[in-house]
């Protein structure tokens, strides 16, 4: 099921990056040919309406973020301030990155909730009520976007479903922080897709910056030793 998830996730990300690309792209070549005098090419772009490209490529980077951002608590590519944590070992460490996760899942499940609240009385509930017959009451039918005349409502079930996600990546890791001491890591150095042969002597930017911030967390608050024995060093690699 994570597995599902996790790739349903990244396709979302992927998929709402490149149909924003593509019609940022169209809309600029649209611009700019629109403004030479070709007959007959001329009259048939400016017959085109592209108005609604900007506020579309709007609501798509609105919803890439949200789930983008579920897809960084998963990595463990978010930002964050670990100067304390790093000074701490043992139980202490353990401790307080486990309150940083709990405040994680309240704030964004707040959200969620105040997120989804939103949407419902913002149109949702209109248009569910309706849609199978039910008396509307005192929910009106809510506001549209500008150019595409979409109901907002729909723009703005961003906020909950990918707060929602994200509340669940955090308890995803608080889960798994406690069984393995291990916070999810990414290596910036690393292309998923891309295995490309290269000389084992030779330590590439990003591993050098991921072995950085491994022994810049303490390794996880173990000595070298005991982290040694679960992180056995490469064959291949020598010293």
């Amino acid at each position: 099921m994570n597995k599902l998830l996790n790739r349903l996730e990244e396709f979302i990300v992927a998929a709402l990056m490149a149909v924003a690309t593509v019609v940022i792209f169209v809309s600029v070549v649209h611009r700019y040919l629109s403004g030479y005098e070709i007959p007959g090419l001329q009259d048939w772009l400016l017959d085109m309406n592209f108005g609604w490209a900007q506020e579309f490529c709007i609501i798509l980077f609105v919803w890439m973020a949200k789930f983008g951002a579920a897809y960084g608590v998963r990595t463990g590519i978010h930002v964050g301030v670990d100067i304390l944590i790093n000074k701490l070992t043992g139980t202490s460490r353990a401790a307080l990155i486990q309150i940083g996760l709990v405040c994680g899942v309240v704030f964004t499940g707040l959200i969620g909730l105040f997120g989804a609240l939103f949407v419902w009385e913002n149109g949702m509930a209109y248009e569910t009520l309706s849609l199978f017959g039910r008396d509307t009451g005192d929910f009106f039918e809510g506001p549209t976007t500008p150019d595409l005349e979409w109901p907002t409502w729909i723009v703005y079930s961003a906020v909950p479903l990918g707060s929602f996600l994200m509340c669940y990546r955090f308890l995803q890791v608080m889960v798994s922080f406690s069984r393995t001491g291990e916070l999810p890591t990414h290596d910036h150095g690393h292309v998923e897709g891309l295995d490309e042969e290269q000389d084992p002597n030779v330590l590439l930017e990003g591993e050098s910056i991921s072995l950085g911030e491994d022994v810049e967390h303490a390794h996880a608050g173990k000595s070298d030793a005991e982290w040694a024995k679960t992180h056995p060093q490469r064959p291949d690699r020598k010293n």
